[in-house]
């Protein structure tokens, strides 16, 4: 049976839309360029980080994270940067008695707004940063089997990547959930692991308490 649920933060959670366009103003480039290169690196397999290379070669992400802090423009996601799905399946998923937890590639800081976000409505908080360690590093995945009280086999790790989120979880020995949003959830979807891997594909989470529940009544 899935008694745990952990979620990936950015388009599983959080739309990046908003912050992406924040870089590409930071850069001085147009918006649309931007998204266009960001589109064009993940299509070839590339790291995201790729992208801003392709403008500024030489650019170091943790650098510039800490030049735009200093020039009151740090990285920064709020309520209306959530899918509109979250809060409900979250109320849904803990009505029906599941432990839940965030854990992501994310800063310290991103971190902190986490914990604001989500007081409530979860059990854990889990950042790379914290852990020093970063998907798809299996070390990772280990460090969110040993915060989950529960067995691996036991776990539902939700993320809108096959890369980053959906083999390395899987490998870990976790149940997955495949979310098809944003950038790396579209231009992923039609790869055959896709469909083979997770053990469950959804377009919004507000899917994922009846999958649960019926994965669960089927394992009883």
């Amino acid at each position: 049976m899935i008694r745990a649920v952990v979620f990936d933060v950015g388009e599983c959670l959080v739309d990046e839309t908003r912050e992406y366009g924040t870089w590409a103003d930071w850069l001085g480039v147009p918006r649309h360029t931007f998204a266009a290169m960001f589109g064009a690196v993940i299509a070839r397999g590339q790291d995201y980080r790729e992208t801003f290379q392709a403008f500024r070669p030489g650019f170091d992400l943790y650098e510039e994270r800490e030049k735009r802090a200093a020039a009151g423009m740090p990285e920064w996601f709020g309520e209306d940067d959530l899918y509109s799905d979250v809060r409900p399946a979250l109320a849904e998923l803990r009505a029906a008695g599941l432990w839940l937890a965030i854990a992501g590639n994310q800063t310290v800081r991103a971190g902190g707004l986490l914990r604001e976000l989500f007081t409530d409505d979860v059990d854990l908080i889990g950042t790379s940063d914290d852990w020093g360690a970063s998907k798809p590093d299996p070390e990772f995945f280990v460090r969110v089997s040993k915060a989950v009280p529960f067995a691996l086999h036991e776990t539902l790790y939700v993320g809108d990547r096959l890369d980053n989120d959906i083999r390395p979880a899987a490998a870990a020995g976790m149940r997955t959930a495949l979310i098809r949003r944003g950038p790396w959830g579209t231009i992923q979807q039609h790869d055959p692991a896709a469909a083979e891997l997770p053990t469950f594909r959804i377009d919004s989470l507000a899917e994922l308490a009846e999958k649960v529940g019926k994965f669960n009544a089927a394992a009883r």
